[in-house]
């Protein structure tokens, strides 16, 4: 176990869910750091002096602090649900969009106090222009691709789920159907419930947790 790559990870950020759910998938075991945001450790900036998470320290000593690229190292180690299968040109524009306009959306409509550029619905309407995308892409299939799980979902749900629960009411009520269903889906897998378990916060001399 003292050779176990080390995450250092928060339960709620969708940035390390996706992080989170690439490496249950890839079924590569780490050590799980779960931090507090407002007291982040003094290793964990060491690693990553830009201080967000999620940061994977590996056991030759690199250091990735970027999702996407934790997501991948995890899932070209080993993919058995072949979430790489797939029209990786498709998948990356999908991603950069959920990534750029829709993440600056989402921040807004979340937090549209902070921004009073617009009110909370003209941000929800500008964040609605990427989930009609994705509503489109569900009506052919189950998944944002095909019909089977690719990375494009494991990378986008996340954010949808952060989108939808600002006002669920609202989203259970709008015209996204195959939407809700395939946030619905993902929610209720045996994977996300693994993967959003509660931790208590790591601090130096506590026993590694194994996360796999």
């Amino acid at each position: 176990m003292d050779n176990l790559p080390i995450l250092y990870s928060f339960r709620r950020c969708p940035y390390a869910i996706r992080a989170r759910m690439a490496l249950l998938s890839s079924q590569i075991a780490v050590e799980l750091r779960e931090i507090v945001l407002r007291d982040k450790p003094a290793s964990m900036l060491e690693y990553s002096p830009k201080g967000t998470v999620p940061v994977l320290v590996l056991s030759d000593g690199r250091v990735l602090d970027e999702s996407g690229d934790i997501v991948n190292w995890a899932l070209q180690h080993n993919d058995p649900e072949q979430l790489l299968r797939a029209d990786q040109t498709l998948i990356q524009k999908l991603i950069d969009q959920n990534d750029g306009d829709f993440k600056a959306s989402l921040d807004r409509y979340k937090y549209a106090d902070r921004y009073p550029e617009k009110t909370m619905e003209e941000y929800r309407n500008d964040g609605e222009q990427f989930l009609a995308v994705l509503e489109q892409r569900l009506s052919g299939h189950r998944y944002l691709i095909d019909d089977k799980p690719s990375i494009a979902d494991i990378a986008i749900f996340p954010f949808i789920r952060q989108f939808a629960f600002v006002d669920k009411p609202w989203f259970d009520q709008s015209q996204y159907n195959n939407l809700q269903l395939w946030l619905t889906g993902l929610l209720d897998s045996a994977m996300f419930d693994r993967c959003m378990q509660k931790r208590q916060p790591w601090k130096p001399g506590d026993t590694t947790e194994v996360f796999q």
